[in-house]
């Protein structure tokens, strides 16, 4: 096979692992060297150096970029927080005045809708159409009442009709001392009837209709006319709560003296005297309501004087006998 390559043929096997510089340094002996450290193909008979643990090596510290403080508020800027709340809440004032301005506006479009010479049909009381009598009032609290005034004339409303019931249940309590008494239930009877046919279309027109244009016009002088009667009907819904004997309301005298003689009778009449005093207190607390509105709004007694000097002086009859007593005075025998 030589006389074909030019490699010389071996003379023996030889295993490469068995190789003295390699079992020299074999993988039992811990203090063996690593393969960077230590060349096997080296001639020298020196041994190898000994092992040494590469130092841990310290990951560097992460550099902090500064950032922008934050600003979770100081006492420095609280005026400024309560200027801004200022403004806001006089903008809301502004266009809640507005909204009142434009509502009103609206409504007067409304009832101007109708012509110059037109006016709206009456709808109070609310009568049947079979009935010889029409109604004598318009009313419309939707309409005609402004929507911060509203809820207090709609409460006005439901009082008066609460007067009106108040009424009728003393008629009703009246009628059963009469029955149990008809010597001296008869006088308080023939009163309650009376009261009845007198406060309740009075007190309609009296206090109620003064409240509901005043409240609808801004009328001073309405405002006024209902101050001083309704002051004079509280008073009368004192009276009533008092009950004094012979005037006709079935208030705490008379329903602890009717206990005496009969348990139903003076039952009946102690409910009534318990719907008067709940009556005078709400009396009393509408009227201080409604004088509390008052000074909100621009109405003043100057005010009332002129109103009421403009409405004499609109009045076609009032200026029918003025004109009528000045001719008189001048074409009067000297």
């Amino acid at each position: 096979m030589s006389k074909y390559t030019s490699f010389p043929e071996p003379a023996e096997d030889q295993n490469p692992f068995q190789d003295p510089a390699v079992t020299q340094h074999s993988s039992a002996d811990p203090g063996y060297a690593t393969l960077d450290l230590y060349n096997p193909f080296d001639s020298t008979a020196a041994p190898p150096p000994p092992y040494e643990a590469a130092p841990p090596t310290v990951p560097p510290a992460p550099v902090k970029t500064p950032t922008e403080p934050k600003n979770y508020g100081s006492y420095n800027s609280q005026p400024a927080v309560n200027a801004a709340t200022s403004d806001l809440l006089r903008k809301q004032e502004e266009l809640e005045r507005k909204a009142q301005e434009l509502e009103r506006r609206e409504r007067e479009l409304q009832s101007h809708s109708l012509g110059p010479g037109a006016t709206r049909q009456n709808n109070w009381p609310p009568l049947p159409s079979f009935c010889p009598v029409g109604p004598c009032f318009y009313q419309d609290i939707d309409v005609e009442i402004a929507q911060r005034f509203q809820r207090t004339v709609s409460t006005m409303y439901y009082f008066w009709m609460v007067c009106a019931g108040a009424l009728l249940f003393n008629l009703i309590s009246s009628f059963a001392n009469f029955c149990s008494d008809p010597s001296g239930g008869g006088v308080g009877l023939g009163l309650s009837i009376l009261w009845a046919l007198l406060f309740t279309p009075c007190s309609f027109v009296c206090w109620y209709r003064p409240v509901y244009k005043a409240f609808r016009t801004d009328s001073s002088f309405n405002f006024f006319i209902f101050f001083f009667i309704f002051f004079a009907q509280v008073c009368v819904f004192v009276i009533m709560t008092i009950g004094i004997p012979g005037w006709g309301f079935s208030g705490w005298i008379v329903s602890l003296a009717a206990l005496r003689t009969s348990t139903g009778v003076g039952v009946i009449m102690v409910m009534n005297a318990i719907v008067f005093t709940g009556q005078a207190a709400m009396g009393v607390v509408m009227l201080k309501k409604i004088h509390s509105l008052y000074r909100q709004t621009d109405a003043s007694f100057q005010k009332a004087q002129a109103e009421f000097a403009s409405g004499v002086m609109s009045n076609q009859a009032v200026r029918q006998a003025a004109v009528s007593a000045a001719q008189g005075a001048f074409t009067a025998p000297r």
